[in-house]
């Protein structure tokens, strides 16, 4: 039994904050119907988005709907707030809390009281101060980015089959991805595949009328599937005419050019994004203990160093890797860590509750699968090495085993045998973007997307 009512407070609605409350919703069923705990969830979407299906949904191959898991059907015995925590004050017991009806109400933000807190606002975009970036970036975190690449670069294909003009043509099919991990990898090979099916379709615009372009600083991509397949994804992805650039680093993209440290000047449209990750900023504004990298400093057993009652995991979090051979070494900040943390992490809380001993939490890496597009990828799991269809099909089995639900499971396997039944979509939906656009145009308003201080009118 419980030894007194506590509040649980969740920050956080990703991976580690929809899993935890899902494990102590399962733990703690007693408890929450008896009244002696309450579970409140904090987070900015109503969704988790499961990352890994972003790539198949900008290419089409699932319905954006089906990437998401909403939390109040999942979680429906938590309280779920739509809203940030902005700081959080351990030593009170206290979180300064904003809401959708903050600025309605105008009273200023909110304080929210716990006994138990669990920290896990995952990450945001590491960006660098390039000139043109933030004018002309897309980045790919979230569905909305990934719907939106998809619309943009029908788009550019649109423009392109349209116009006369040699160099508007040209800057429209190029297409520039910054990032060599997992996100550009991916999102690049799934579009591009999907771009050249595209092509059949249009008179004009053929696969080879498009330039691909992947800029990586380091010397070599996809480094947690190994420096064999990180080659071999490269040469599979210049065989497809998709330039690879390694060791090279985007230095401005003012004015739609692509300046790279080169020396090469590329006219683009397109300029993605996925250049890592950075703690989320909600972790400087908390009196609790940092790392150097500006993540929490977490034991082996998921609580935060030097603070009682407090609790993380996944990207926000700094925790050691126990099945290491090295000392000091720490478990990576993805997905397939933060998923098992946060079953620990919700026993550990239940375990404190009971007054019962702490779990520890310990997982040998199990290794990484990667799409290339449609029927191609790379893996390499528990040692052995993977390619081409086999690596395919075991990205989509592992991630089909480890999305969220019966529900999605069922619905994301239905679209996946559809689509192998029927021809891709293609189709570009750019007008959800601006939903009362054609109607303030036909009210006599300017629309939307071509307002100057409109940021989406400039893509």
């Amino acid at each position: 039994m419980v030894k007194e009512r506590a509040r649980i407070l969740v920050v956080g609605g990703g991976y580690v904050g929809m899993y935890t409350a899902l494990r102590l919703q399962r733990k703690l069923k007693r408890e929450l119907r008896q009244g002696d705990v309450e579970i409140t969830v904090v987070t900015p979407d109503p969704y988790m988005t499961y990352q890994p299906f972003l790539p198949e949904a900008a290419a089409g191959s699932i319905s954006p709907r089906h990437v998401v898991v909403p939390l109040r059907r999942v979680l429906d015995r938590c309280h779920v707030v739509i809203g940030e925590v902005t700081a959080i004050d351990h030593t009170k017991r206290t979180a300064t809390l904003i809401t959708l009806a903050t600025e309605e109400e105008g009273g200023g933000a909110d304080h929210l009281d716990y006994d138990e807190l669990v920290l896990a606002p995952g990450s945001v975009s590491r960006t660098l101060p390039i000139p043109g970036l933030a004018e002309h970036g897309i980045g790919f975190k979230t569905v909305e980015e990934a719907i939106s690449l998809r619309n943009h670069v029908i788009e550019q294909m649109d423009i392109a089959s349209s116009t006369r003009d040699p160099a508007i043509r040209d800057a429209a099919l190029t297409f520039v991805f910054v990032g060599g991990g997992y996100a550009g990898v991916e999102a690049l090979a799934e579009l591009e595949d999907m771009a050249r099916y595209a092509a059949r379709y249009y008179h004009n615009v053929g696969p080879e009328d498009m330039k691909w372009i992947l800029v990586e600083a380091s010397d070599r991509i996809l480094p947690e599937v190994g420096a064999d397949m990180g080659r071999y994804t490269v040469t599979q992805l210049r065989r497809r005419n998709i330039q690879v650039l390694l060791e090279t680093r985007l230095e401005s993209c003012a004015g739609r050019v692509a300046v790279l440290s080169d020396g090469q000047r590329l006219p683009t449209r397109t300029v993605v994004w996925t250049a890592g990750v950075k703690p989320h900023p909600l972790l400087a504004a908390t009196d609790l203990t940092l790392t150097g990298r500006g993540r929490l400093k977490c034991t082996a057993q998921l609580s935060i160093d030097g603070a009682d009652h407090a609790w993380a995991a996944g990207d926000a979090a700094s925790v050691p890797d126990v099945t290491a051979d090295e000392p000091g070494a720490e478990t990576p900040p993805n997905a397939q860590h933060a998923v098992r943390q946060a079953r620990v992490l919700g026993d550990n809380i239940a375990h404190t509750l009971r007054g019962e001993p702490l779990e520890t939490y310990a997982h040998t890496y199990a290794g990484s699968v990667a799409s290339l597009g449609l029927h191609k990828g790379v893996a390499q799991i528990y040692g052995r090495r993977l390619k081409g269809y086999p690596a395919w099909f075991m990205h989509r089995v592992y991630h089909l085993s480890r999305v969220p639900t019966f529900n999605r499971k069922a619905r994301v396997l239905a679209e996946w045998t559809l689509s192998g039944l029927f021809k891709r979509e293609i189709v570009s939906l750019g007008s959800l973007e601006h939903p009362r656009a054609e109607f303030e145009l036909a009210a006599g308003g300017k629309p939307q997307s071509e307002r100057p201080d409109d940021p989406k009118g400039s893509n």
